[in-house]
């Protein structure tokens, strides 16, 4: 029973914590955006199911905490279940129930209804989602550089580790790394950074040597390794070092802190992506994706590890909800989106049929990649060895 509550508390806990915020900053987009466009939003929950408890605010919305704390919705008032993911009626179970704001499945025609707002608007308020935890991860990202500082090591090198990636592509100690397949580098770590997502792949480096500028075309090592979280993963390694240890925090001031924020902002949804198409083309493992046991797992080792970490986890982790939702699936914000960008073109809205279908295919999708991701969780955590151990 001991185990078990150390469990909840180092692991759960911080999970739902993390998510929760995640969660609530994405919904809050949709309210925003909803709020802007003149429509009422009757409910805000955070999490699925049965109120635990809430309160209606002024103009009529209720804001609530749900049973089951993963996840959350935004309701609107003349809302079609099949533009957005909101959840089964808690009451009944439902999911058709409150097809529309009257519940009747039926355009309401009402001036501040979801239905009776133009394409455009109605897509900012989908895409408001997405881009509220984009913005959260700038947040977070421009209050650490402005207080705590952005790391900063010169992307010099020192030593050129014998038969690596880097001696066969003719690099040399003093080195000076400028850029890489054309794009500028200032500091070492996008040098790893770049490296590590691209193992086997060719590389362009621009190096400054000496008074010159010169290019080396590099093939990264592939190498298998087990990150801090006991994660399998392959990386790209050049087999390069710095001799120094200037390593920096610099701070910087509020402009240029949002500056660098949105600039790293978009190198990590740049790496994600670039790692997901790894996946999808086969030359990076899909035992790389990780499902809730291993988000749960990763949560509580960066609580621990403490505020710093748990704020890095937090805009990864955010930067991911963005992207996943923007994927055009239907059920997925991107999937509603699919659908305005269709009724754009066909000069009206698909029919209802076309959009339930859509909407159970998206929900297939999605719960067969959850399924596998939480397969991948459990053979990671050697959870199907352990069982399979006890039938054999």
């Amino acid at each position: 029973m001991l185990e078990l509550f150390a469990v909840i508390w180092d692991y759960v806990i911080p999970f739902l914590v993390v998510l929760t915020v995640l969660v609530f900053v994405h919904e809050m987009g949709h309210y925003l955006a909803a709020r802007k466009c003149g429509i009422r939003v009757e409910v805000f929950s955070v999490g699925f199911g049965r109120e635990l408890f809430g309160w209606t605010d002024k103009v009529g919305t209720r804001w609530k905490l749900s049973a089951i704390p993963v996840g959350g919705y935004v309701k609107m008032f003349g809302e079609m279940q099949t533009h957005r993911d909101a959840p089964p009626d808690s009451e009944n179970g439902d999911p058709a129930a409150a097809a529309a704001g009257d519940g009747s499945g039926i355009a309401t025609g009402a001036p501040d209804a979801f239905d009776s707002k133009s394409l455009g608007q109605r897509a900012f308020v989908v895409v408001a989602g997405p881009l509220a935890n984009f913005v959260f991860a700038i947040v977070i990202l421009a209050g650490m550089f402005m207080t705590v500082g952005q790391p900063f090591s010169p992307s010099d090198i020192g030593t050129v580790i014998p038969n690596s990636a880097a001696e066969r592509a003719g690099f040399q100690a003093g080195d000076v790394i400028i850029g890489i397949d054309g794009s500028r580098v200032e500091r070492f770590q996008q040098v790893i950074r770049k490296v590590q997502l691209h193992p086997g792949a060719t590389l362009i480096f621009q190096v400054k040597r000496g008074a010159r500028e010169i290019e080396l075309t590099a093939v990264p090592d592939v190498l298998d390794q087990k990150d801090r979280f006991g994660n399998q993963q392959r990386i790209g390694r050049l087999g390069i070092s710095r001799v120094g240890t200037d390593m920096k925090l610099i701070k910087h001031d509020p402009i240029t802190a949002v500056w660098r924020a949105t600039t790293e902002t978009y190198v990590l949804t740049g790496s994600i992506l670039s790692a997901l198409g790894q996946i999808i083309r086969g030359t990076r493992s899909t035992k790389e994706l990780g499902g809730p046991i291993r988000i749960a797992e990763m949560s509580g080792n960066v609580w621990q590890a403490g505020l710093i970490s748990v704020l890095m986890f937090a805009t990864i982790l955010s930067i991911n909800l963005g992207l996943i939702n923007l994927f055009p699936v239907p059920m997925l914000d991107g999937g509603h989106l699919l659908f305005y960008a269709i009724e754009a073109l066909r000069g009206r809205p698909l029919g209802l049929r076309a959009q339930e279908f859509g909407l159970r295919l998206g929900i297939a999708m999605v719960l067969a990649l959850m399924v596998f991701a939480t397969w991948n969780d459990l053979v990671q955590l050697q959870v199907v060895d352990f069982f399979v151990n006890l039938l054999t």
